[in-house]
């Protein structure tokens, strides 16, 4: 178990929507990155860059560790990210909430599950320069202008804008969060290339659109 019930009961309410609704799993582009998520049958398919596979959430038979994170920057990670990070890949979830429509941020493989650990590095240490209390994304809410964080002191998540404080605290834990939100079935969106500015030192936004490239196909 992962000690976060409601993210393993959302997992299985996913796949069932999508079987429900379209009578197949979720499909994701996964741009020629191999993953246990894909089935066997669809690997050959990798190398068409234009294809969308279908995907199945995969437990991993050793939980990835934060530890590299606290060693460098002398913090203790709430526990909760292990939880949701750690121990499944997947791609990422979308979902529907009272809040608006969003999307779970998830690890597609171990390489995905590197860069998440360099961006979350990138955004604790700006949290850090801005004196602002140590959060970590989780996902987006909306367009994408809102990140999905978690409050490293208590768990609990917050709508944040970056740069700035958490702005709206949408539950007091991410189990009680997770369990709030219903599948939202929709097309896979292929990844679409855009030059990004190069800056000497970029904001946190510019991090995550850079994270969102490579683990959700978004920027």
């Amino acid at each position: 178990m992962s000690s976060l019930p409601a993210l393993e009961h959302f997992f299985e309410q996913y796949h069932e929507a999508y079987l429900d609704k379209l009578g197949e799993h979720p499909k994701y582009y996964p741009h020629g990155e191999d993953s246990l998520c894909l089935f066997e049958t669809d690997k050959a398919k990798l190398k068409q860059d234009d294809i969308a596979l279908q995907w199945q959430v995969v437990k991993r038979e050793s939980p990835g560790s934060f530890a590299n994170i606290e060693t460098a920057l002398s913090i203790q990670l709430h526990p909760s990210i292990q939880a949701f990070y750690g121990h499944y890949f997947a791609a990422s979830l979308m979902f529907n909430a009272k809040w608006g429509e969003g999307e779970l941020l998830q690890v597609w493989n171990q390489n995905d599950f590197e860069y998440l650990q360099q961006n979350l590095i990138g955004h604790l240490m700006m949290k850090q320069k801005l004196k602002q209390e140590a959060t970590w994304f989780i996902g987006v809410l909306g367009e994408g202008d809102q990140m999905l964080v978690v409050d490293n002191r208590d768990g609990s998540v917050w709508v944040e804008v970056p740069g700035e404080v958490p702005q709206q605290r949408l539950a007091d834990s991410l189990d009680e969060f997770i369990s709030q939100l219903t599948p939202r079935v929709c097309p896979p969106t292929p990844m679409v290339e855009e030059s990004l500015p190069a800056l000497d030192h970029p904001g946190i936004w510019q991090r995550i659109k850079i994270m969102w490239r490579h683990l959700t196909n978004k920027v």
